[in-house]
């Protein structure tokens, strides 16, 4: 949050701002935990912080092509999100893998999702489900519907370029796929 602060200051195009506020899993919406797990890590409950066979295809496709694919779970998103800085470095994820094996031998599922939708920006200066949910939806993020929140969950691999308001056709699309998901998947139990 304090990196991207200092780069707002330093853009003259850009309102400096840092909207966030943290709700307990238990005040948010049962969609937006399911559309999460749907669009971001589907072997969320299943896997131990890291899913290595998505880090071995994203390997490979990385070496074929020019576009850098990721295949981070929300726990390695969150560990990176609480203690360490939004870089690309081996070092970095060397601290990333570290904290994420902590978090999952401390924390449960849904204390990781918890954390998760409390500290992940989800716009510019937007930190957390709650301001999100304020900021785009006007209304508490208890209250998002399912379509909301699939649309929050779109525009997760980018906020800084995407808006849950804006809406491309290639984020409604996203949108679309992630509703399909979340009713293939089980319920994960977490939120209201």
């Amino acid at each position: 949050m304090v990196i991207r602060l200092w780069e707002q200051a330093w853009d003259e195009k850009k309102e400096v701002r840092l909207y966030k506020d943290w709700v307990s899993i238990a005040n948010i919406s049962k969609h937006m935990p399911q559309a999460v797990y749907a669009a971001e890590d589907q072997k969320f409950l299943e896997h131990n912080g890291f899913d290595w066979k998505a880090m071995e295809e994203a390997w490979e496709k990385n070496k074929k092509g020019k576009r850098i694919k990721g295949a981070s779970t929300i726990s390695q998103q969150t560990a990176k999100n609480v203690f360490l800085w939004p870089s690309r470095n081996l070092i970095r994820k060397g601290l990333e893998a570290y904290f994420t094996f902590l978090i999952e031998i401390i924390w449960n599922k849904e204390r990781i999702m918890e954390v998760y939708l409390n500290v992940i920006e989800m716009g510019p200066g937007i930190y957390g489900i709650e301001a999100a949910s304020q900021t785009f939806y006007n209304r508490p993020a208890s209250k998002l519907t399912r379509q909301q929140s699939a649309m929050i969950a779109a525009v997760l691999p980018n906020p800084i370029r995407w808006s849950p308001v804006k809406p491309t056709g290639y984020i409604r699309g996203r949108q679309s796929w992630i509703l399909r998901q979340m009713n293939n998947l089980a319920p994960i139990g977490f939120g209201s």
